[in-house]
Parts: structure tokens; sequence; C-alpha cells
């Protein structure tokens, strides 16, 4: 299993573990579709996506990519694109808890969430796809916008900026700080505990007039997105 589902208090925690870079592949979209299926029937009313120590996410399976052909290139692409944006538009508050690197999937999958807080470490936050030379598809440049302050969008997603920990916080690329010495799931906990106090009825319903044209939108744009365009 790479992905660890419980529900605590009304509370739901994701925790992605697979004992490396929790890299995303057909597993990982498999399993976090699980958890966010038992979410939805088990009544919780907030969820904490976080990863193990040192590591959020580096994103998708960079060693897998290139061993599959061109349909299944797209099958991941289009898994990746899906299961992100349901998280985006989750009838339910989100915080993402960068427990470490959370690099290109990794940092999108954080920026999906309605807050996100780090761990203080030697850690990257990084979209690199510029530098790797993938283009932006329309739905994580949705996400992007509706996460990033306006004047540090370009240098976050065209320019590849790195952020540490500290650096993403000033730049509100994160909402804040969890110490080294702080449990960043019980510090998580304690910051999201008013969110089981909102009306899900009244979120859920707003959240929706939010963002689910835009999710229609760029999930019809995704299929002259996807890396293989002509099969």
């Amino acid at each position: 299993m790479k992905i660890h589902y419980q529900s605590e208090s009304k509370i739901a925690t994701i925790r992605m573990d697979d004992g490396k870079a929790n890299a995303m592949d057909f597993a990982f979209f498999e399993e976090m579709n699980q958890s966010l299926d038992r979410l939805e029937n088990d009544g919780s009313k907030a969820l904490i996506i976080t990863g193990r120590q040192g590591y959020f996410s580096a994103g998708l399976d960079i060693k897998l990519m290139p061993t599959l052909p061109p349909a299944q290139v797209n099958a991941l692409a289009d898994s990746f694109a899906r299961t992100l944006l349901r998280v985006f538009a989750l009838p339910v508050p989100t915080i993402g808890v960068c427990s470490g690197h959370a690099v290109a999937g990794g940092a999108m999958l954080s920026l999906a969430c309605d807050l996100r807080f780090v761990v203080d470490g030697p850690y990257r936050i990084q979209m690199n796809e510029m530098m790797i030379g993938i283009p932006f598809p329309s739905w994580m440049l949705l996400i992007g916008r509706s996460a990033m302050p306006a004047q540090f969008f370009a240098e976050a997603f065209l320019h590849a900026k790195t952020y540490s920990p500290e650096e993403a916080v000033e730049k509100g690329v994160s909402h804040g700080l969890i110490k080294k010495k702080e449990d960043p799931l019980a510090a998580a906990m304690a910051r999201a505990g008013h969110l089981k106090n909102l009306n899900l009825h009244a979120y859920r319903t707003s959240k929706k007039r939010l963002c689910a044209a835009e999710v229609e939108r760029v999930l019809e744009l995704l299929k002259n997105e996807l890396p293989f365009t002509d099969l």
C-alpha cells in the first residue's frame, strides 16, 4: 500500500508512504481514489493530506514513464489530472501538509488543497516542468492560479522557482510553517479543528459554484493536451 487512510474526530488523513519519494504511478492514483471514496462515504468533515518524513511527493514516476507505450503514458496523465482535480473540487475542506520535498506533481497535489502547511527543513518545493521540457496542461494552470498569489505565479510556474519551506510561507505558496520539533499531523489537526464547524452543505455548494465549470472546461481541453495527442 502506498496510501494510508484513517479518520479520527471527523478529520480524515491520507498519508502517502511508499518508503521512498512517493512517486505517482497507476497504483498510487488507484489507492488515492479509493481513499477519497472512503472520505466521501464516512462522514468526515475535513481532510489532511501528508507524506512521510522527508518527502511529500516527487510527482509522477519519471522512471516508469519512459518504459510505457504512448497510450499508457496518456492513461497515466489522464489519471493524474482527474485525481488531482478531484482533490481540488472535494466537497470537504482540505489541508496539505508538506512533510518534505514537494516537486512537480507533488507540489501540485499540495496546491490542490484549500490550505497548505510546510514542515521546516532542507526541503525543496518546486514546479520544475519548465526545466524538464513539459508544457503545463490547462488543468495544472487552473489549480496554480487558484492557489498562488498572482504576483508570484509566473516565477513559480513559468520560471520554475525553487522554494525552501520558509520561502514558500513568505511568498504565500503555503499558509504556515510547522517547526521541526512539532508533530506535523498533530499540528495540522490543531489548525484544522475549526473546519469541522463549517456547514458542509454550504461549503459543498460554494465549492461547486467556485470551480465546477472550470474543472469541466479543463477536462475538455485535456483531450488535446495529453502527451500523445495523435493517438
